[in-house]
């Protein structure tokens, strides 16, 4: 089957050349479906609030020349219009830019849509081939379908939350919004899923992708479910390793760092044990085997620490690695920045951006071996900045009814 290749903006390149989103929403989880999808080739229009835009513009611990470093990161590639949803003329820009749309992607409370009256199925009458991707806290259906929904949230309720930290502690989180970039990733499976469907298999026709925040933190819950319904076992947070799994774990160094060193399967406990100068722990009947490390791991940790300690974590590493041993030191972004693999493969890129100048943004992953991708900007530098690219150029609008929607606030 040949696929006729729609041509898209020339300066957007990768696999998904060709495809327009219009991106609805704002904060993280849905922007960052946009952002994905953007780095790839996708031509992603994101409706902003007239004046004010997205808040992410504004968030981020530090300010670089006044903007924001976190808005670039989730901006890149993407273009901005606005358009006041609350107003019947801001509706029916949408709309109509739907309908030259092949994906909307939206992160509102569910049933805003339908209230300003974008809906999935409104918008699929006008436009049938319209995939829409909706992220939320709990979905689109069900009792707590109306609940305002954080990544936070969704984490708790989903069973991560419990399962982070230490058993005699609060549960902890962690220090990203792990629950919306993971429903993100979700979301872009559907969405691909979506439109290979629709142009394959679907004869062109559109459907809606519902990512919940809480069931993508539940579906990374491994087989706690099952263990939970034959045994009435009810998986605990483990700390820095995982219950009865050995070795593997983080060990202190003696420059005061952290080496992950993950040797629980019976081969490379043997490197292991050949690399600490002690190949007789391979046969110590407290060792020998994955049940029996599991059953001596505190033992064991403590053991393989007291080595550790006597090494930097460099050393360690490197003696490791000439062992065949998995393992990796804790790095922070400091260490990133400088790690020759990293950098090797472009996931460190420079940009000179004209308000931010000279700065290091993440490349892109995963890499493809047929197809190319590439930045080309670092997110629209104000709300609305191809008002009149897209809707001038996309929409047919002209001068003076630019003006008169500018003029009225609706854009």
């Amino acid at each position: 089957m040949t696929v006729a290749v729609k041509q898209g903006d020339a300066r957007l390149i990768g696999p998904l050349s060709g495809v327009r989103a219009v991106e609805m929403g704002q904060l993280l989880a849905g922007p960052f479906v946009g952002a994905r999808i953007a780095d790839f080739g996708a031509e992603v229009i994101k409706v902003e609030t007239p004046g004010t835009g997205d808040p992410m513009r504004n968030w981020g611990q530090r300010r670089h020349r006044g903007r924001s470093l976190w808005w670039p990161v989730l901006a890149r590639n993407k273009k901005s219009v606005t358009a006041n949803l609350r107003d019947e003329r801001g509706q029916d820009l949408v709309r109509r830019l739907c309908a030259k749309a092949d994906v909307l992607i939206e992160n509102f409370k569910p049933g805003t849509l339908e209230k300003w009256g974008l809906g999935p199925e409104e918008l699929q009458r006008i436009t049938p081939r319209l995939i829409v991707v909706r992220v939320s806290g709990f979905g689109q259906t069900g009792p707590y379908a109306s609940r305002p929904g954080f990544a936070s949230v969704g984490e708790a309720m989903g069973g991560l939350r419990y399962i982070n930290g230490y058993p005699d502690q609060p549960p902890p989180r962690c220090g990203i919004s792990l629950g919306d970039t993971l429903t993100g990733m979700f979301a872009v499976q559907g969405l691909l899923m979506a439109l290979y469907w629709r142009d394959a298999l679907g004869g062109g026709k559109g459907q809606v992708v519902d990512a919940a925040i809480s069931e993508s933190c539940f579906t990374m819950m491994e087989s706690s479910l099952p263990e939970y319904d034959a045994f009435g076992i009810v998986r605990q947070p483990s700390g820095t390793g995982l219950a009865k799994i050995a070795p593997s774990n983080i060990y202190p160094t003696s420059d005061g760092k952290w080496v992950v060193v993950a040797a629980n399967l019976d081969p490379l406990f043997r490197r292991l044990s050949a690399a600490m100068g002690k190949p007789e722990w391979a046969d110590d009947p407290r060792f020998k085997t994955h049940e029996a490390r599991g059953e001596h791991q505190e033992e064991l940790d403590g053991m393989i620490a007291d080595w550790t300690k006597t090494k930097t974590a460099e050393e360690l590493d490197t003696l490791l690695n000439e062992h065949g041993v998995v393992c990796g030191p804790i790095y922070t972004i400091a260490d990133i920045a400088k790690d020759p693999q990293f950098l090797d493969r472009g996931m460190v890129r420079r940009f000179d951006d004209e308000l931010l100048g000279d700065i290091a943004i993440p490349g892109i992953a995963p890499r493809l071996t047929e197809t190319e991708s590439d930045i080309a900007w670092l997110g629209p530098p104000e709300p609305g900045y191809h008002n009149e690219e897209i809707y001038g150029g996309l929409l047919g609008l002209n001068d003076g009814e630019l003006s008169d929607l500018r003029d009225e606030g609706i854009i």
